[in-house]
């Protein structure tokens, strides 16, 4: 029975630039908002449903992170773009989660679009976007639900260790992106090891591989939608590097720049392990074919031995009257012991040649 393909909606279609819709699939039933603002002697945190309780924190000489986890409830984000000052076409990329990783400048923000990866549930590879409005002294995320790799951040800020308290909104959007970034490693790690477990599958021959096959398609799917998740992220970095824009302060450059090395060494891991997952279905194919190459190849050895037995077997199986060895004495075992004379032999030669 054949599986119908469902079609796809573009919802897209028809609706003027700017249009505040949100276009993901994972629906949350609150929108929870965690604040954090801090200095380098002072530090609170508020967990609310309201945007509106961020609204007075704005301009207080502190970096305020604004983290708001939900984004259908479009309501809110639109009240939190209207307070910030933020363009309708920001709001609806916010709002729109299936845009690749970019940046866009305006004149007293920027905004970032990139992708997160991390796994839930140990086996679950959980791709989610997250947004990111970078101010004067605030930082803005959107994500679509809860789960993140942002609880180490959260707790060095807290906790004031590192340089982050002492520096502004900039270093804030660098550590984020840093946090993003280096769990990309932990999730390439994680398919280096399935990787290296599906090879160790493909050469066991006490092990059936059913399954392989369909595994490593999988697998080559997941690595092609890591590496659409992750690549354009390179040139982010790159151009963010190398603006000139009166956030990000000159000391916040160097720490991108390690961070270009990171994301660098990260597309170069992938094209490493999407090359691996491209030979590992060339090389499950050319074991099953040289297995099945070694059965055709027995097949074929007793095959050949029965021929001429067969031959000798079919003469004598002829139902004439004048034929002289069907009376003789020991006409039956001469006849066996011929047989038995040229299947050893034929073993022999087989063996020397090295074909058994």
């Amino acid at each position: 029975m054949k599986s119908k393909k469902k079609k796809k909606s573009y919802k897209t279609i028809n609706r003027s630039p700017g249009t505040i819709q949100y276009r993901g699939k994972k629906q949350s039933a609150v929108t929870v908002v965690e604040i954090i603002n801090y200095s380098k002697e002072y530090y609170h945190k508020i967990e609310t449903q309201k945007v509106e309780d961020a609204f007075h924190l704005k301009g207080n000489d502190k970096v305020t992170w604004i983290n708001v986890n939900g984004l259908n409830n479009t309501s809110e984000i639109e009240k939190l773009g209207n307070h910030y000052g933020l363009h309708p076409l920001t709001l609806e990329d916010i709002l729109n989660t299936n845009h690749r990783p970019k940046m866009d400048e305006f004149d007293h923000y920027l905004f970032l679009v990139m992708k997160m990866l991390y796994f839930k549930n140990e086996d679950e590879l959980v791709y989610e976007q997250v947004s990111m409005v970078v101010g004067e002294d605030y930082v803005l995320t959107f994500q679509e639900a809860d789960g993140d790799v942002f609880d180490d951040l959260r707790e060095r800020i807290s906790a004031g260790k590192g340089r982050g308290r002492s520096m502004g909104s900039d270093y804030l959007m660098y550590a984020i992106m840093d946090a993003v970034v280096d769990n990309y490693l932990t999730v390439i790690e994680a398919f280096g090891d399935k990787i290296e477990d599906i090879e160790n599958r493909i050469f066991d021959s006490e092990t059936e591989n059913d399954q392989t096959a369909n595994t490593i398609q999988t697998l080559k799917r997941e690595v092609l939608k890591i590496r659409r998740s992750v690549f354009p992220l390179r040139e982010v970095i790159n151009r963010l590097e190398k603006i000139e824009h009166p956030i990000i302060d000159d000391k916040t450059r160097n720490f991108l720049r390690d961070l270009y090395d990171h994301i660098v060494h990260v597309n170069e891991s992938i094209e490493v392990y999407r090359e691996m997952v491209w030979s590992l279905l060339d090389m499950y194919m050319t074991i099953i074919s040289n297995k099945m190459n070694e059965v055709m190849k027995v097949l074929t050895i007793i095959a050949t031995i029965f021929i001429p037995l067969t031959f000798i077997a079919g003469i004598y199986g002829m139902n004439f009257d004048h034929m002289p060895e069907l009376h003789h004495k020991y006409g039956y075992f001469i006849l066996w012991g011929l047989m038995l004379f040229i299947f050893f032999m034929m073993l022999l030669f087989f063996r020397r040649k090295k074909w058994l």
